[in-house]
């Protein structure tokens, strides 16, 4: 039944762990790239065709 506890009470530091490092991540701006996604749909072909000229040279 011990064994039981001291899971519990490693899970639960391990999940606080891992929420501060979310809320650090949040607070420091890692997830502010809003613009990137939008665009990124629209220069998508563009990118590919780079590849394969840039793939076929070699």
């Amino acid at each position: 039944m011990s064994v039981i506890y001291l899971l519990i009470s490693i899970s639960i530091v391990v999940a606080i762990l891992f929420c501060v490092a979310f809320i650090r991540a949040v607070k420091t701006g890692q997830y502010d790239d809003d613009y990137t996604p939008s665009v990124r749909m629209l220069f998508d072909d563009e990118l590919k065709k780079k590849e394969n000229k840039h793939n076929n040279t070699i």
